[in-house]
């Protein structure tokens, strides 16, 4: 277990956030270590939930605080696992077998695609892109929301309407 440096240590209280971490982090790492079966991504996950406990509640996080950190210790965990499998499935689809040859013509309508992409989300507004860029780059709905500032809530939206406006534009330039 790691223990936070003890306020008493240097002659003050430890602070509620202090003991609630000596009290609660084996319990968050448990959890963790069950959902993932991995004791260092299961520290990891800890980590996460109680930076994000202090972010949120700062040294004096109150009496729900270690009810918190257990149900975020069990959804982060999700969350690595469903990240995890989305990286899977993205290293196995841009994997290329030693030896195997690219088809040329493949190769020249990628490289079109990318091109066309890039000058749609050259001209969409920068938030717009900016949701585009970090869901096609493997960010959950969790990740892009803490990134950009907003609810989780309000992701799907502004990516639904960042997606329609790629079209519109994708669209547009190709008539």
């Amino acid at each position: 277990m790691i223990d936070l440096p003890r306020a008493a240590a240097v002659g003050g209280t430890p602070t509620s956030f202090e003991r609630l971490f000596n009290e609660e982090y084996s319990r968050v790492t448990a959890i963790a270590r069950r959902v993932l079966g991995d004791p260092v991504a299961a520290e990891d996950v800890a980590q996460e939930v109680f930076l994000d406990l202090h972010r949120r509640f700062g040294d004096n996080p109150g009496a729900r605080a270690a009810a918190w950190a257990r149900t975020a210790s069990a959804h982060t965990a999700l969350n690595v696992i469903r990240s995890n499998r989305r990286r899977a499935v993205r290293e196995e689809r841009f994997a290329t077998e030693p030896g195997a040859v690219t088809d040329p013509q493949a190769a020249v309508e990628a490289a079109e695609t990318t091109r066309v992409i890039r000058a749609a989300l050259a001209r969409i507004p920068k938030r717009q892109a900016t949701v585009l860029v970090l869901r096609y780059s493997g960010m959950s709905y969790a990740e892009m929301a803490s990134a950009l500032g907003i609810g989780v809530n309000a992701v799907g939206t502004r990516l639904r309407r960042a997606e329609a406006r790629l079209r519109k534009e994708i669209d547009d330039a190709s008539i």
